[in-house]
């Protein structure tokens, strides 16, 4: 099987799972979790559910951890309220997601608001749930890890603190450096993905160590997907992304490309990109599949 057959087994086996976690469409709340599964179905690269899933392959069978399927649904729930939040008019104001109408669009602003909310509180409600799959003392302590780094991750110490950051950069010309760009690349993209390989290593069993190899390989890997997603909205198309291009200087956002230049930025992709594949390689337990994954994701056209 080669690289992209393999990604659409893989990308078809997680949609098929994370179908099997969303809400019913019933009773009196039946219109917000109509939009929250609007949300999750719109599509997507299900990136960090699948770093999830691989990261803990590169320590065992991933097959053999109940756990995860719970936490790789839980996180792209995660995901998907942020860019459902981020898309309202009072953030990024976007009105196309994935090629199709935003949330707040099709369902309305408030509607939206309350979508993500559920969509936030109904993630820690299925990883929670994995609980009830511990077979052994040693598995309910990885569980419980798992969800203090998804809690930590997606909260003020990971991606809300970089979007506050972010939002702060567009009024207070103060905060336009390096180390907030990187402060709000670090947390608003890759702590998602350090969440997503730190949980797929700590389910596994992996050590501290290697736990916090994979933290700054996800770091890596989310501060040159950042730096790629600011190339693109500069040379990108609406038709290959499914979303406006331009936005970032229709809403006067600080970006990587902006401050550096797009050949500075190209080149610091690559470097950034070498250093996430070199602690990859590091492991005993190659995963070829992964270490492709990152190349792809971190260069890809949309």
């Amino acid at each position: 099987m080669n690289f992209k057959e393999e990604l659409s087994y893989k990308t078809e086996r997680i949609e098929a799972s994370l179908a099997r976690f969303l809400p019913p469409e019933e009773g009196y709340q039946k219109t917000v979790v109509q939009a929250m599964n609007y949300s999750v179905t719109a599509g997507g690269k299900r990136l960090r559910p699948m770093l999830m899933e691989e990261s803990a392959s590169l320590f065992c069978d991933e097959k053999e951890v109940k756990a995860l399927p719970f936490f790789m649904a839980a996180l792209e729930m995660i995901h998907t309220y942020s860019l459902v939040h981020d898309d309202l008019p009072s953030m990024d104001n976007d009105e196309y997601r994935r090629g199709r109408k935003t949330t707040h669009v099709v369902y309305g602003e408030g509607m939206a608001v309350l979508a993500g909310d559920g969509l936030l509180n109904y993630a820690f409600e299925t990883a929670s749930a994995a609980f009830a799959e511990a077979a052994s003392v040693e598995d309910y302590r990885r569980t419980a890890s798992a969800l203090r780094i998804l809690g930590r991750k997606a909260g003020i110490y990971g991606m809300i603190g970089g979007q506050c950051a972010d939002l702060k950069a567009e009024t207070d010309s103060g905060l336009i450096t390096e180390e907030a760009l990187l402060f709000i690349h670090e947390h608003k993209t890759a702590a998602l993905i350090q969440a997503a390989m730190m949980i797929g290593a700590v389910l596994a069993g992996a050590g501290q160590a290697d736990v916090d190899k994979l933290e700054k390989c996800a770091y890596d890997i989310g501060i040159a997907f950042q730096i790629q997603d600011d190339i693109l909205d500069v040379t990108g198309s609406q038709e290959v992304l499914g979303k406006p291009i331009g936005s970032d200087e229709k809403n006067h956002k600080l970006t990587y490309v902006a401050m550096h230049g797009l050949e500075q930025a190209k080149k610091d992709t690559a470097r950034i990109s070498d250093e996430a594949a070199g602690i990859l390689e590091s492991f005993p337990r190659r995963n070829l599949f992964l270490e492709e994954l990152v190349r792809q994701l971190i260069y890809r056209e949309k």
